[in-house]
């Protein structure tokens, strides 16, 4: 079977081309093997890419666990120039994923992804948490440089609050008045990654709530730079996010299943 090798600021992921649906989607065991980085291909997730009646693909997200994840906004923008480069679509792309319709467009080396609407901001007993297709908690910190970020998220990835599928936990610490930088332990990946689409999604929605950032918000991560606009509306909603940002093939190969 081929596989392709993408990553999007650092947030990598496997793609394969399972429009013949032929990859065997309940041997989690066979995809956690493909994800693990000794044994493995090595990536945060797998993706496959399938044809939808409806759209233009169909986007099917797992977890470098194994386990089928929710949205996955970096792999949204990696699967979107997956199906540029084969030739599903020109620029402009509608597609479906585990959360929804999403459309996307390609400029360049940036991939413009719109993300699902957020209803709203939680307080869930000091830990301000939201769902932007995947559930993330978003803390602010002084010296993110140097905190624990996988004890420290770890903890709060498996707090009762969040029970029962937990949640992803972003730590941000503000660079300048538009300016944030993110670190980020992502559940079914139980580390920390180098991005997270719809953890940077998060941070700069609560940004604009706590600390009345504008659109769009610029996110320094370990593997790049990112930025996310959006229209934020009254009762803690948005819509018309978008995350912005590059993605790029890394290699390709192919592998016996």
């Amino acid at each position: 079977m081929d596989f392709f090798k993408y990553q999007g600021t650092g947030n990598d992921f496997v793609l394969i081309d399972d429009r013949d649906e032929t990859f065997p989607v309940s041997d989690q065991t066979l995809i956690e093997r493909i994800c693990h980085r000794r044994f493995g291909i090595g990536a945060d997730g797998l993706i496959l890419l399938r044809n939808d009646p409806e759209y233009d693909f169909r986007m099917i997200y797992f977890n470098a666990d194994g386990a089928e994840g929710s949205m996955c906004g970096n792999g949204g923008r990696c699967i979107v120039r997956f199906a540029h480069d084969l030739g599903v679509f020109e620029s402009e792309t509608r597609f479906l994923a585990v959360d929804g319709e999403h459309k996307a467009e390609v400029r360049g080396d940036d991939i413009f992804l719109k993300m699902s609407e957020v209803a709203g901001i939680d307080d869930r007993e000091g830990l301000t948490f939201l769902n932007t297709g995947s559930p993330h908690v978003v803390q602010f910190v002084d010296d993110l440089e140097s905190l624990d970020v996988v004890s420290e998220g770890r903890s709060i990835r498996y707090d009762s609050r969040f029970l029962p599928g937990g949640t992803n936990v972003n730590f941000v610490q503000p660079i300048d008045s538009n300016t944030l930088f993110v670190r980020t332990y992502e559940r079914g990946v139980e580390d920390e990654t180098y991005s997270c689409g719809t953890g940077v999604t998060a941070v700069a929605l609560v940004a604009q709530r706590q600390l009345h950032m504008s659109d769009p918000v610029f996110i320094k991560t370990l593997g790049g730079n990112l930025r996310v606009s959006f229209h934020p509306k009254a009762d803690e909603q948005f819509d018309n996010i978008y995350l912005i940002g590059p993605a790029k093939r890394v290699f390709a190969g192919t592998i016996t299943v």
